[in-house]
């Protein structure tokens, strides 16, 4: 299971307000039901198989083009742990548990 936290920004954009651009990612999101994501104020959250996290993040990536951006930078964080079982609830948990 790995987690991954991405951003993606529309650019070339007829306004500088990109809530209409998030929600349409979020709806995308929606359909990839085996994946559990996060949204926060600034980027998304995934937890899933490495793999399938690349796959819905390719497909989040070309929603700001099918709504008219010209152009979409995104950058992509990746927890991949391997040793033991990881979420991001556990990641949250562990540094609760040393507060």
């Amino acid at each position: 299971m790995a987690i991954a936290e991405f951003t993606i920004i529309p650019i070339g954009t007829a306004t500088t307000s990109l809530s209409g651009y998030v929600a349409d990612l979020h709806k995308e999101l929606e359909r990839h039901e085996d994946i559990r994501f996060q949204m926060t104020p600034m980027g998304t959250i995934l937890e899933g198989p490495l793999n399938r996290l690349f796959e819905v993040i390719r497909a989040v990536h070309e929603v700001p083009f099918l709504h008219g951006a010209a152009r979409v930078s995104t950058s992509i964080k990746i927890d991949d742990r391997r040793d033991k079982h990881a979420s991001m609830e556990q990641k949250m948990q562990s540094v609760t548990d040393k507060l």
